[in-house]
């Protein structure tokens, strides 16, 4: 039997190291997908020392950037011939306004649109892995979110970091609802998750008031290892085979809001992001 692979975005710092270093303790191969490979080869060491099957790789990889993931899915493509996991762990909290490459509002196109591409370029993939998973880190912060306002993702009228970013922890929860949806067929599960409140880097670079407050509250937030547990579980746990399209917390289901409950907001996103990333045109290229 083959060994299963896992894929993790950001599995470099966080609850995503966490997360390979225990997903490598119960033998699977891990895949690290990350932006800043000198940050992330030292942690490809550590993990490697602790894992189980010694398969450790690592590939670059900047999900703001549509071309790079696009060259991050074609490398795996080309070095994998199948994977039963796939960890969108990696995610982006900032307090001022930017945009990606594609001029898109740069939290929105790195936490969602960066994993929406992925996990469709890599799906050929998923569908040669065992009891194959999609995984994605969401979090209870899209409750901050007030009306999905779609028109507005891409481009947003006005600004603020945690509406902006709670927004796109809402789109996370709707992807992979209709994810689940699109593959009931192909026997590949897809759930969201939110890790609860972790201490680690995230958000390091704030400097507003609200992410001033958001640095003064995580002396009070859980260790990576416990903020881990949910995706751990996701990824590996036979309990969870054939669950799929809910949103978990602490290793149980939990109902969303309502916007993230709509089907109508899940099909539009969909179709949205599939016309933000160019998907038909760059899943052809992907496969040539």
């Amino acid at each position: 039997m083959q060994s299963q692979l896992c894929l993790i975005t950001g599995a470099n710092s966080g609850i995503g190291r966490i997360t390979a270093l225990e997903l490598a303790k119960k033998g699977f191969d891990i895949l690290m997908l990350c932006r800043n490979l000198d940050k992330a080869r030292p942690v490809r060491q550590e993990i490697k020392a602790v894992s189980q099957t010694k398969r450790v790789d690592l590939i670059q990889c900047d999900l703001a950037s549509q071309e790079s993931v696009v060259q991050a899915a074609r490398e795996v493509i080309d070095r994998y011939d199948h994977l039963d996991v796939l960890l969108n762990n990696a995610g982006l909290f900032i307090d001022k306004q930017a945009f990606s490459p594609e001029g898109i509002e740069l939290t929105f196109a790195t936490n969602h649109l960066g994993p929406f591409l992925l996990t469709n370029l890599l799906l050929d993939l998923l569908k040669k892995g065992q009891q194959s998973r999609v995984v994605t880190v969401s979090s209870e912060a899209h409750r901050w979110n007030r009306g999905f306002h779609l028109n507005e993702m891409a481009r947003p009228r006005s600004y603020s970091g945690m509406n902006t970013y709670g927004a796109s922890k809402l789109c996370n929860i709707l992807f992979a609802k209709e994810l689940a949806n699109r593959l009931m067929n192909d026997g590949i599960t897809s759930n969201s998750l939110h890790p609860g409140a972790v201490n680690t880097n995230f958000g390091v670079g704030a400097v507003s008031l609200q992410g001033l407050a958001f640095k003064l509250m995580k002396p009070f937030f859980i260790s990576p290892e416990k903020g881990a547990q949910t995706s751990i579980y996701l990824a590996s746990s036979p309990e969870v085979n054939k669950v799929t399209g809910l949103y978990f917390d602490k290793c149980r289901p939990k109902t969303p809001n309502s916007d993230a409950q709509s089907d109508f907001n899940a099909k539009k996103l969909w179709e949205l992001s599939e016309q933000l990333t160019h998907l038909k045109e760059r899943t052809a290229l992907v496969k040539v």
